[in-house]
């Protein structure tokens, strides 16, 4: 099983990217759950024909009894994926992370895994913060990668450089390690180099590079990945590659031709907030 948990700045474009991935998964023939850990609950939507999925902090809310199967709290979407989204407290009341952690714990007891089986498991994680129940996707028996997505923007760059450190705070406990970044392109001015200059020196590697595509916005637009709206695109197609290579190379090895110091990273970074 395949077990990815993907970070990054909010708003940097990674529940595009997860989504994506796990439609070309799916394409490719593969069992696949994708799973949002963001109180925002909108990893999922399009796969789901833009239909939002219950989180299930929302039902844990309003339910007198905790679900007593996976169904209850998850819907399938293109490519038979199982969707499943954690959602967060009310607004401003309680703790995020917590919820992650509440939900995990919840899919233990429901025996999600067992149940399912699937080939493929994507964590689509809110990467400002990078403990307490933030962290809870990389620990043992949840993720074993984790894909780091940034732009070539300042900010976007600086939130890539402290979710590697948190990671890397918690290299002897051999949790998920630090596969490399993915590059969603914006276009800013040398944003390669940019990006390859930082994974140089963050001793990372560029294991993907999307490019600024209209495409994906159009399908975006009508609920569904550009897997779906159109497989045979070239922006389909480099996700498609993508799920390729990851599936077909083992951890930490080149999965494009681009390619930096190999990271050697194993990790928790669950920051010692207190929350786990």
């Amino acid at each position: 099983m395949l077990k990815i948990a993907v970070y990054g700045k909010g708003g940097i474009g990674k529940s595009t990217i997860t989504s994506n991935l796990s439609a070309a998964f799916a394409s490719l023939g593969k069992k696949v759950i994708q799973i949002g850990c963001d109180p925002k609950a909108d990893s999922t939507i399009n796969l789901l024909g833009g239909k939002p999925l219950r989180p299930v902090m929302d039902y844990l809310r309003e339910e007198d009894e905790d679900p007593e199967s996976i169904e209850e709290i998850s819907r399938r979407g293109f490519g038979d994926v199982l969707c499943i989204e954690t959602g967060g407290p009310t607004p401003g009341l309680g703790c995020a992370g917590r919820g992650i952690i509440a939900t995990f714990n919840l899919l233990e007891e429901l025996r999600l895994f067992e149940q399912t089986q699937p080939d493929v498991v994507l964590y689509d994680v809110l990467g400002d913060v990078v403990c307490g129940g933030f962290a809870a996707p990389i620990r043992e028996g949840y993720a074993q990668r984790v894909l780091i997505v940034t732009s070539g923007e300042k900010m976007a760059l600086y939130a890539a450089n402290n979710i590697n450190s948190a990671v890397k705070n918690f290299e002897d406990r051999g949790y998920a390690r630090v596969e490399g970044i993915i590059l969603n392109r914006r276009n800013v001015p040398d944003e390669l180099q940019k990006v390859k200059d930082f994974a140089d020196g963050a001793g990372l590697r560029i294991v993907g590079v999307i490019p600024r595509s209209d495409e994906i916005n159009h399908f975006e637009d009508q609920g569904k990945t550009v897997i779906e709206g159109d497989p045979s695109l070239p922006i389909s197609q480099t996700f498609l590659d993508l799920a390729k290579r990851l599936l077909d190379e083992p951890a930490n090895e080149p999965v494009c031709g681009i390619m930096s110091r190999q990271a050697t990273v194993q990790t928790d970074p669950c920051g010692g907030c207190g929350e786990a």
